[in-house]
């Protein structure tokens, strides 16, 4: 028995060694070139913090840190009191067709960022049908922006809300009521506080992802810069990689502030539920549930009318002089953007990422879980594992060109490769799906593992028989979720791809800058639809497998 747990030990050992590497490369490396090249001139040589000097003097990076703060803020008091109301309605409320409106509210997230950028130029555009509705104002630069931002980040921040609304002790209600609280009290000393963890979040989220995307203000932006669009100019247009990565490096600061401030909060935040708790359940409110149900009505109308009017325009032979409806907008051989090359390579990049992804996240949860590994090769794979939340997509994207680009790499035969980007798009959303793994895993009492080595049994057995049986619907969340992931993302991407590997979200923002719109709504529109098709075959998939279990747990 010995000798076969010192060989099971030693084969998970050996693959946890493997991973370390692995996420060393893929992970720390990248950032730390990025980290060096912000002291390097453009010639090699060392220049020091000549090049930060220079930068943080110059006026252009003062008003792209003006303005990226701005929309970000703007975003925010907008995002943040309208997702917490919609949360609201759909956990403390008794309002019909919460399912509904939660599927519309979560909707954005199939589709690219630069979606709604595209609708807002078809409505309020220079030929936009609703143009007259700004007056003189344009919204070409920061109204556009905002709108665009507040469509993509609201799901992002309705999840978080949902998670800090879904439970609430009952008992604190009842006794706030008996002292004799509105209901106005009651939800500022009692909701709010109980949820502040969660309004926390979500406002670091949603200032974090505006920040650092660049997809909106490339569209719509207008003659608005903004820091991360500055690091794009910088890196593509001018190929001054030193002062593309010390904006990068900038881009990092609200996220690893936004990550401090979640560590802090997580640390003070106490369960909720204990157990001589009792579950909230609404009770029946008229004039509650009517006025939040127009309120979740308008924001669903917001939500689908950008989703539906880009989606529409892309059959619109011109829009909008000639609304007849044609499919010559999805003959993209003839346009900028790589054709339908680029669909199927982001069809096989998001399959690819979504089959090993899912795959390696899990091993890896699951050696740092199940088996015995030191403990300070653990914490340092825990680490690495939590650090792409702190890390933009286009930071993350750029530290990969400086370290996989370097001539002295070994591994510089990647860059350019499908390869590449699958190990990139698996790294950026890391973190998300290892922490909904190891939630799953922690689920499972470890005693499982004990029986099975005292009956012998190596650990892939019970890895193969056992906890991955249990494990298959946390499973299917993460691979939908890369796959949807994979299927939107262009910050990750943007500076990796090359012309036989330009992908779909990217083909949209190059169709777009030569005048194609149109073709760049039709190849958003493939995006949602495929996203969309993927996602209800994962769901049909999870209901069948709870249907079996059960049944099989029925006597």
């Amino acid at each position: 028995m010995s000798v076969l747990r010192s060989r099971d030990d030693r084969v998970a050992l050996g693959l946890i060694g493997v991973i370390a590497v692995l996420m060393l490369a893929f992970l720390a490396w990248p950032l730390l070139s990025l980290f060096g090249m912000t002291t390097q001139a453009r010639d090699g040589s060392y220049a020091g913090l000549a090049n930060w000097t220079a930068l943080l003097a110059e006026p252009r990076l003062h008003m792209a840190t003006a303005n990226s703060l701005l929309v970000a803020f703007g975003t925010v008091s907008i995002v943040l009191p309208l997702a917490l109301a919609f949360a609201f309605a759909l956990t403390r409320t008794r309002l019909p067709g919460r399912r509904l409106l939660r599927v519309i509210a979560l909707a954005p997230m199939l589709a690219p960022s630069l979606m709604p950028a595209i609708s807002l130029v078809y409505l309020f555009g220079n030929q936009g049908l609703l143009k007259s509705w700004l007056g003189d104002a344009s919204i070409y630069g920061p109204i556009g922006i905002v709108l665009g931002e507040v469509f993509y980040t609201f799901p992002h921040a309705l999840l978080i809300l949902l998670a800090a609304l879904s439970v609430a002790d009952a008992r604190l209600y009842e006794a706030a009521e008996t002292m004799g609280a509105s209901k106005l009290r009651r939800f500022l000393t009692v909701t709010l506080p109980t949820a502040r963890y969660g309004v926390v979040a979500a406002a670091m989220v949603v200032f974090t992802l505006v920040v650092t995307d660049f997809g909106v203000p490339k569209v719509i932006g207008g003659q608005t810069n903004v820091l991360a669009l500055e690091a794009y100019k910088q890196v593509i247009g001018q190929q001054n990689f030193s002062k593309g990565a010390i904006i990068g490096v900038l881009l990092l600061l609200p996220a690893i502030l936004s990550f401090l401030v979640e560590r802090w909060l997580s640390k003070r935040q106490s369960g909720q539920l204990s157990g001589r708790s009792v579950v909230y359940q609404p009770g029946r409110n008229r004039w509650r549930d009517g006025v939040l149900g127009m309120l979740c009505i308008a924001i669903s109308v917001f939500l689908l009318a950008l989703l539906g009017v880009g989606c529409y325009a892309a059959f619109v032979k011109m829009w909008p002089y000639n609304m007849s409806l044609t499919l010559a907008h999805f003959d993209f051989q003839h346009l900028d953007g790589g054709g339908w090359q680029s669909f199927r390579n982001s069809a096989r990049m998001a399959a690819l990422v979504t089959v090993f992804g899912t795959a390696f996240i899990f091993l890896t949860a699951y050696l740092l879980e199940k088996s015995p590994v030191p403990r300070s090769l653990g914490a340092t794979i825990r680490s690495l594992a939590l650090l792409p939340m702190a890390v933009p997509g286009l930071v993350l994207g750029l530290g990969y060109v400086l370290f996989f680009n370097a001539p002295d790499n070994p591994l510089r035969s990647l860059y350019g490769t499908m390869t590449l980007l699958v190990i990139a798009t698996i790294a950026h959303f890391y973190t998300t799906a290892h922490l909904t793994l190891t939630t799953s895993l922690r689920q499972i009492d470890n005693e499982i593992e004990a029986v099975a080595r005292s009956l012998q049994r190596p650990w892939w057995h019970t890895f193969r028989r056992v906890t991955l049986p249990i494990n298959l619907p946390a499973l299917l969340d993460v691979a939908r979720y890369l796959f949807v992931s994979s299927m939107t993302t262009v910050s990750c991407v943007i500076f990796l791809y090359t012309p036989e590997t330009e992908l779909a979200a990217v083909a949209i923002l190059n169709m777009d800058d030569a005048g194609d719109t149109a073709a760049a709504a039709a190849m958003a529109t493939l995006i949602v639809a495929s996203s969309l098709v993927v996602t209800l075959l994962m769901n049909a998939v999870g209901w069948w497998l709870n249907r079996r279990a059960q049944a099989w747990r029925a006597p």
